[in-house]
């Protein structure tokens, strides 16, 4: 299956860099290689390092980029790892980077991965294959109060306790292996008025495990700031997400990092010395045309926030 994913915001998030001849830049969630090649093509001498933890995702992209041969690295690591990288890369500070998170179009639409609840396959869910902990260990191993939480906590369903109790009764009699055993298990825990209204009764509990299996949220913050801390002066970071749990985390951390100084509002000075070491530049995200809305239906939850490195 060709690897095929429609970059969110392109435009936006390119112009959001202020790429520089010479530059070096990084795409942490290379992907098809959609920003990359939107990065490597403003001008014909910067650099671009292309990270990416799957192995279908990095052969993609150098198919892609072949035209840009000796100005791209390619890296197959998660981009929380950016400090590891550069120092192996020897590399001390990047000009910017931009982070597209969430599942891509290709991972959705390829049903033996088994991030969708529109194909039949195995439960699998892993952005990385090599991990060794999958939607089939969560489903199946974790206890219902587990379950409930992560349903609950990155999936948002209302119906959180309901479903795991279901997919806990279930799998006594037998594991719950593929997708569409799981999407009648969650059918079967909603009530048929509320499954009627709104999108597919099953998009929330599958968002909630797809995090779970790859730590999604838990690597966010920590690695916004590594990044930060790997950025130029002047440099900025692009970051794209696509529901509120990311956003929030995205928005939160940049208010911290912008923020500086600590202490408690009575101190009559400062004396914990941290000093902002961003300039947010997006106040409000940036978000979808009203064109891209149209000719991208996956679009439409996406925002765009940009700091500057100071």
């Amino acid at each position: 299956m060709e690897f095929k994913h429609i970059s969110v915001l392109f435009g936006e998030s390119i112009d959001a860099l202020n790429i520089k001849p010479n530059g070096i830049y990084a795409d942490g969630t290379l992907g098809g290689g959609g920003h990359s090649h939107g990065i490597l093509s403003t001008n014909d001498s910067c650099r671009l390092i292309g990270i990416d933890q799957d192995k279908e995702a990095i052969a993609a992209a150098k198919e892609r980029l072949k035209e840009f041969d000796g100005r791209v690295t390619f890296v197959n690591r998660n981009f929380s790892e950016i400090k590891d990288i550069l120092s192996e890369l020897d590399i001390d500070e990047i000009d910017g980077a931009v982070l597209d998170l969430g599942v891509s179009s290709y991972q959705l639409d390829n049903a033996e991965r088994g991030f969708s609840y529109m194909h039949d396959a195995a439960l699998d869910m892993r952005m990385n294959t090599s991990s060794p902990k999958s939607a089939y260990d969560v489903v199946n191993s974790y206890s219902c109060e587990e379950l409930t939480r992560i349903f609950y906590d990155y999936g948002e369903e209302k119906w959180s306790k309901r479903i795991a109790e279901f997919i806990c009764e279930k799998r006594k009699i037998k594991p719950v292996e593929t997708t569409f055993e799981l999407v009648e298990i969650i059918k079967a825990a909603i009530p048929k008025k509320v499954r009627m209204e709104g999108g597919h009764p099953a998009k929330r509990v599958f968002q909630a495990i797809r995090i779970e299996v790859n730590n999604e949220l838990g690597i966010l913050e920590n690695a916004i700031k590594d990044f930060v801390s790997s950025i130029k002066s002047g440099g900025r970071l692009a970051i794209i997400t696509f529901h509120s749990l990311e956003d929030r985390i995205v928005k939160k951390t940049f208010q911290d990092l912008a923020r500086g100084c600590t202490c408690p509002k009575e101190f009559p000075v400062c004396v914990c010395g941290k000093k902002p070491e961003i300039k947010i530049i997006s106040r409000k995200p940036i978000l979808p045309s009203e064109e891209e809305l149209e000719h991208n239906s996956r679009s439409k939850s996406a925002k765009l926030r940009i700091a500057e490195k100071l």
